[in-house]
């Protein structure tokens, strides 16, 4: 019998149920609408024996893959668990996920079958016949949101609830080891089709650790509404909270509107962010009670640097600042060290480098590429499901290549720049877009934005004219010439948005991540809802 390493799940929460079983450790608040649900570590045993028991009676063998489709449920947890304990290989895709993305993320991975809530089935319709592989769909009926297609619709459908209903028994593990595969996770595929990283059993249980890596409390609260199906609220919250003990709190999904209501309530100590969240919150009006709130930091990746103090002292709140990549590679900026907009340096496990196009380090203030290895010298290994090539290449030389162009300054403290092949050359200077959302958010008429480039109209090679894709409070009374009098104002004039796009949502990822073709297919510089200044 294969020994307890509680870096694998399923021996993780069969310790857990053991020593403290009643501990409500995960709540998935009610939003207002819903009772809240709760899920204790004796809850998650039964019901990942239930979900194992489940999935091996549907034939699935060791490294069999299935994919999840829903937004944030408790059952998304017992699910996890049931994949460990039976062994098979889930694939977590963003329930917004529809048409040839969610097809090519299905077939690319080989799922045999889907775990789709019942809001997500007009997906799954859409696409069945080109799912050559799919053998069987259980259904999560939640009977939150209004779709069409119904269960009884799709072929070999079945209800997830009558799995968790059924009685309890221990399943015999199936796990040979630590290093079995357990999930796969795709990137985002903003510039080109997803690639699926596959993370063993071990990987995984190694995010319990980051609780101490970043300092954690024993009574820390956290809370998150980023989707279970990203890396950061696996990663960052709930691994530590299933680690640690630490009583998380889930919403369906991110609200700015209601995250201090919310963090209020079940005193949260903190929450995760990614940049793009950070300005949206910012951008909501101010309120007399905002610093009023039980939260002491925000664990963030990608502060933008405009805002960071003023955010900071608006809601009496510290940043603790980090980066970090799925595939591997990761810093930390402690709260109170480091210069304002480092990301931090390396944990003292991990070497991180600056390098040019030759694998020179760059000197401090010399951006080039982020690369990292573990800091005993092991070579760093990725596995892309199914593309031995960009496997390889993504750690040539034994390094993980990030594809980031950082910087850093004398003392070793990290920053960075853009996305390798995605940053913004504005009349020579490179623009850095986190400022001006800062700038553009604090204008009482915006309620969201994203800063990104287009060719510039000037066609001088490696230029991009600056679009500011906006929502908007009220677009019948939008005044665009305000917003750039403003940004006249507080930015220096290379910065000033050479257009503004005026969007009823910014499209984002699972992970809040600006989705910048999106806005790209819809621009244009004489079209609908785009300004251009005087």
């Amino acid at each position: 019998m294969r020994e307890r390493n509680e870096f694998i799940l399923a021996d993780l929460i069969a310790a857990r149920a053991e020593q403290k079983p009643d501990l409500d450790v995960l709540t998935f608040e009610g939003a207002g609408v819903r009772d809240d649900e709760i899920r204790t570590y004796q809850d998650l045993w039964e019901n990942g024996n239930r979900i194992a028991a489940g999935l091996i009676a549907r034939g699935m063998a060791p490294g069999d893959r299935f994919a999840i489709l829903i937004r944030n449920h408790p059952e998304f947890i017992d699910i996890m668990v049931g994949a460990s304990i039976s062994a098979c290989v889930f694939v977590p895709i963003d329930p917004r996920t529809k048409g040839a993305k969610l097809s090519y993320t299905l077939n690319n991975s080989e799922c045999r079958g889907i775990i789709a809530a019942d809001h997500t089935l007009d997906q799954v319709a859409e696409i069945r016949d080109r799912l050559p592989n799919l053998e069987w769909i259980w259904v999560l009926e939640t009977d939150e949101l209004e779709v069409e297609t119904k269960m009884r619709d799709l072929e070999n459908a079945s209800s997830l609830g009558e799995i968790l209903d059924t009685d309890y028994k221990p399943v015999n593990d199936r796990l040979k080891s630590g290093a079995d595969p357990f999930e796969i996770l795709y990137t985002s595929g903003t510039t080109g089709d997803p690639k699926g990283v596959v993370r063993s059993n071990e990987q995984y249980g190694g995010a319990t650790l980051m609780g101490a890596l970043f300092g954690f409390g024993a009574d820390e609260r956290p809370y998150t509404g980023l989707s279970l199906t990203h890396g950061n609220a696996q990663l960052m919250t709930l691994g530590p909270t299933l680690g640690m003990g630490l009583r998380a709190v889930f919403s369906r999904k991110f609200t700015k509107s209601r995250l201090w209501d919310i963090t209020r309530k079940y005193g949260n100590t903190f929450f995760n962010l990614l940049g793009g969240m950070a300005t949206a919150i910012y951008s909501e009006p101010e309120k007399p009670d905002d610093a009023d709130n039980p939260v002491n930091f925000v664990v963030s990746a990608g502060m933008p640097i405009a805002i960071w103090e003023k955010f900071e002292k608006r809601f009496d709140v510290k940043i603790l600042e980090c980066y970090g990549a799925i595939e591997g590679g990761m810093a930390i900026k402690p709260v109170g060290q480091g210069p304002i907009g480092s990301f931090g340096k390396p944990p003292p496990n991990l070497e991180l480098r600056v390098v040019d196009d030759n694998d020179n380090d760059c000197p401090p203030g010399v951006m080039g590429e982020l690369i990292s290895r573990p800091f005993t010298g092991e070579k760093t290994v990725v596995e892309y499901f199914g593309k031995k090539e960009a496997s390889e290449e993504k750690t040539r030389g034994g390094w993980l290549r990030s594809g980031d162009i950082c910087h850093t300054d004398e003392e070793g403290w990290f920053f960075f720049d853009y996305r390798k092949g995605g940053g913004i050359r504005h009349n020579g200077d490179f623009i850095n877009p986190g400022f001006v959302e800062g700038v553009v958010a604090e204008s009482d008429q915006v309620t969201d934005v994203f800063v990104y480039g287009i060719p510039a109209a000037s066609g001088a090679p490696g230029e991009k004219d600056v679009v500011a894709a906006i929502v908007v409070a009220d677009p019948a009374g939008f005044d665009p010439v305000a917003v750039f009098a403003k940004c006249r104002k507080d930015m220096e004039a290379n910065f000033v948005p050479t257009y503004l796009q005026v969007v009823d949502e910014i499209p984002k990822t699972a992970s809040e991540k600006p989705q910048e073709r999106f806005l790209l297919e819809k621009f244009t510089p004489d079209g609908a809802g785009v300004y251009a200044e005087g």
